[in-house]
């Protein structure tokens, strides 16, 4: 072949290496795209002290979950100080960490992500939510459920927002999450260099006078001084309040947002699922 016809055939390969796009994760969806259509799970209630960890829960399981050897996406959803309660004291109480978030779509029926997955939404009784009750909690979850260990995600919303963020904070790389998502919420500035593995999308209003939203601010600063493998995000609602987080879980808010931040242009679940574990 000629020298000139060889840099001929060449020069589509060159041009496809240079352009593709290192900033995106190059993760195998084939584990995800072999689950099984959910048709409708269930969502049971454990009430405290029923198991042997330090919450009361409720728990989604999709409709062939116990049908088959697939192991499933966990999504865990820490909710917000309003949502507290003894389940061991009052059962009914447990109910709480229903109105908000992904177990709140499940009961509306409106919860369709892309692919199924098992949604644990553990209650505090008190106080504020640990790392290391996170972490024995997803450990507990693990032992019995059918998860896939590589696709564990966290979110929460205003105090379970600071709980998504500390979680990583206290475990860095060792943490089981392979992405966060927290609404309203802050954390320790001082960590972010803990953040380099995990993914982060935050998401706040930018009128919020019970968490700042300069919490997030400072939070996605700290992390990409960092260099993280995937930079942290963050997406601002203008004129938003406390409760950015109704728009955010269901994605209506896509559109609403600050252009002087990320554009929420994506489904949250979707953006999810581009992450796992190595």
């Amino acid at each position: 072949m000629r020298p000139l016809l060889k840099i001929m055939a060449i020069l589509p390969f060159l041009f496809l290496s240079c352009n593709s796009d290192d900033s995106m994760p190059q993760n195998n969806q084939n584990d995800l795209e072999s689950l099984p259509e959910d048709l409708g799970g269930t969502h049971k209630a454990n009430v405290l002290g029923a198991n042997d960890i330090n919450f009361g829960y409720y728990i989604y399981t999709p409709s062939e979950h116990n049908n088959s050897s697939n192991a499933y996406p966990l999504l865990v959803f820490l909710h917000g100080s309003g949502e507290r309660g003894n389940s061991e004291a009052d059962p009914a109480i447990l109910k709480k960490v229903l109105v908000n978030g992904p177990p709140k779509l499940i009961e509306k029926n409106e919860w369709s992500p892309k692919y199924p997955m098992i949604v644990a939404s553990p209650q505090l009784p008190s106080g504020n939510w640990i790392p290391e009750d996170i972490h024995n909690f997803i450990t507990y979850l693990i032992a019995n459920y059918n998860i896939n260990t590589k696709r564990i995600y966290l979110t929460g919303l205003s105090l379970g927002a600071f709980g998504s963020f500390n979680y990583i904070s206290n475990y860095g790389s060792e943490a089981y999450a392979a992405a966060i998502i927290p609404i309203a919420g802050g954390g320790n500035k001082n960590s972010g260099d803990k953040f380099t593995t995990v993914p982060v999308w935050a998401f706040h209003g930018d009128n919020d006078n019970i968490v700042s939203h300069n919490n997030s601010i400072d939070m996605i600063d700290a992390i990409n001084k960092e260099n993280p493998n995937t930079p942290a995000k963050l997406t601002i609602y203008p004129n938003v309040g406390h409760n950015s987080w109704a728009r955010t879980y269901d994605n209506s808010g896509m559109g609403d947002e600050s252009n002087d931040y990320d554009a929420f242009n994506m489904n949250i679940y979707d953006w999810l699922f581009l992450f796992e574990k190595k």
